[in-house]
């Protein structure tokens, strides 16, 4: 049975990757994904707000009295090189856990802006990561701030990297584009080298007892794998670029789904929070039953074969089939 795929270039052993949560913010947590057979892992993700807010301290401190005398500008460098200063952790997390297994190791950046941000990863590089992740949502608040305005941020930021570094880049879009698939093809044109389906914000829930807003994590299930399935099978073989299943996937059946709906490889994190590591051998091992009861041999005999390219049901993809749906709901 091959179960092989490939993703960002990478042949991976199976199409199962780990995305980024409080298990891939270690090297033990890593190293026991490994060895309950994932095929990668994309670490936590490092903060916009993270990497600014050290620099923004450092600056500070540096500059806060550099107006009190007439000699201070002098000394102070015009640039301030902040080597060594911005979340090193992370990198010497990527350098150690780069060390101690033998799997695509994918770092994970989170935030919108350009400068410094944009500018660090080129160290993420430096550090070995395999690939670089982009969690860009950005959730608009300012009602005069037209849409087209957050696209254009988003995909400058993509190609902004693209020239700063030379691994690959997957984004992980969010289902809020009026139209994905554009912004898809806008991404690639950008850099790209894989895009994750979709983006899985936290909940904004408010608590009565404190009277204030919260945030919590979102922790899926199968059930969140409609739109997952929708945008993999309409984005297959449309563009050069992986294809990630990242939401909803919680089960051999949902990985099984994914991939006929057109996905190179799935991510999971909820599954692997709430049933631990060794959920991992259980969806292989489930995989590889489904595959020979249904006589498949491999991933590739399968992959994209429900997509919109080669359905005999296509109107399931598209507007036709939601009327339907509900009439036949409500009789």
């Amino acid at each position: 049975m091959e179960l092989s795929t490939t993703f960002l270039g990478f042949t991976l052993k199976n199409p199962l990757i780990a995305s980024a949560s409080p298990l891939t913010a270690s090297l033990e947590s890593i190293q026991k994904l490994e060895d309950n057979g994932i095929a990668a892992v994309i670490m936590h993700s490092l903060f916009e707000e993270e990497i600014n807010h050290e620099i923004h301290q450092i600056d500070h401190f540096l500059h806060i009295h550099s107006d009190s005398n007439a000699e201070a500008i002098s000394y102070l460098p015009s640039e301030v090189d902040f080597d060594n200063l911005q979340a090193d952790h992370y990198l010497n997390e990527i350098q150690r856990v780069k060390q101690s297994v033998s799997i695509p190791v994918i770092a994970s950046l989170n935030g919108v802006s350009a400068g410094g941000w944009v500018k660090y990863a080129k160290k993420i590089e430096q550090a070995g990561a395999d690939g670089l992740e982009l969690n860009i949502t950005y959730i608009p608040t300012e009602i005069d701030l037209e849409g087209s305005v957050v696209e254009k941020m988003y995909v400058d930021t993509v190609a902004m990297l693209a020239q700063e570094i030379s691994i690959p880049i997957n984004v992980k879009m969010n289902a809020y584009f009026s139209n994905p698939a554009n912004m898809a093809k806008r991404f690639v044109e950008a850099g790209a080298s894989g895009l994750s389906i979709f983006d899985n914000p936290t909940v904004v829930d408010v608590d009565l007892e404190l009277l204030t807003t919260l945030q919590r994590a979102n922790i899926t299930s199968s059930y969140n794998l409609s739109e997952t399935l929708r945008w993999c099978a309409i984005l297959y073989n449309k563009f050069p670029c992986s294809l990630c299943a990242n939401t909803g996937i919680h089960s051999a059946e949902d990985v099984l789904k994914a991939l006929m709906s057109g996905a190179d490889a799935t991510a999971l994190a909820s599954v692997l929070l709430l049933k631990g590591e060794g959920e991992i051998r259980n969806i292989l091992t489930n995989m590889i039953e489904w595959m020979e009861k249904h006589e498949y041999i491999s991933i590739a005999q399968m992959k994209g074969s429900i997509s919109l390219l080669h359905t005999d049901n296509p109107s399931a993809y598209e507007r036709n089939s939601y009327m339907y749906a509900l009439q036949h709901y409500r009789h």
